[in-house]
């Protein structure tokens, strides 16, 4: 009997060891679940980070585009406008022109294009 409870003593011991080794490896365990946990937020915060800075980059690089096409726009814009202008002048000068030199044809013109319009409008 004795060397049944010795047995159990050892057993008892065994299992007091185990349990105390175990107890250390979850502990380690928790330890590095906690340490890589921080980790991967470190990363993550500096990932997000270069996102934002990168979107910020984005958006400006996108405002001054916009802010660029708009300037050549206005500048298309304004010399459209000028060569309108410039032309509708010319007409009108040339027009002066023939009228100033030929008035009797442009009353003519004028009569037979009357004329037409009034029969068109009709229909």
């Amino acid at each position: 009997m004795a060397d049944i409870d010795g047995l159990d003593e050892l057993k008892k011991l065994t299992d007091k060891a185990t349990y105390s080794r175990l107890q250390k490896d979850l502990t380690a365990v928790k330890n590095d679940v906690a340490a890589l946990t921080e980790q991967i937020t470190d990363a993550l915060n500096a990932f997000a980070g270069q996102a934002t800075k990168q979107a910020r980059r984005g958006v400006k690089q996108a405002r001054a585009d916009a802010e660029d096409m708009m300037s050549d726009m206005r500048e298309r814009g304004s010399a459209a406008y000028d060569a309108a202008h410039d032309a509708a002048y010319s007409l009108e000068e040339t027009l002066e022109d023939s009228i100033t030199q030929r008035p009797l044809a442009a009353v003519g013109l004028a009569l037979g294009l009357g004329v037409l319009i009034g029969m068109a409008w009709r229909r």
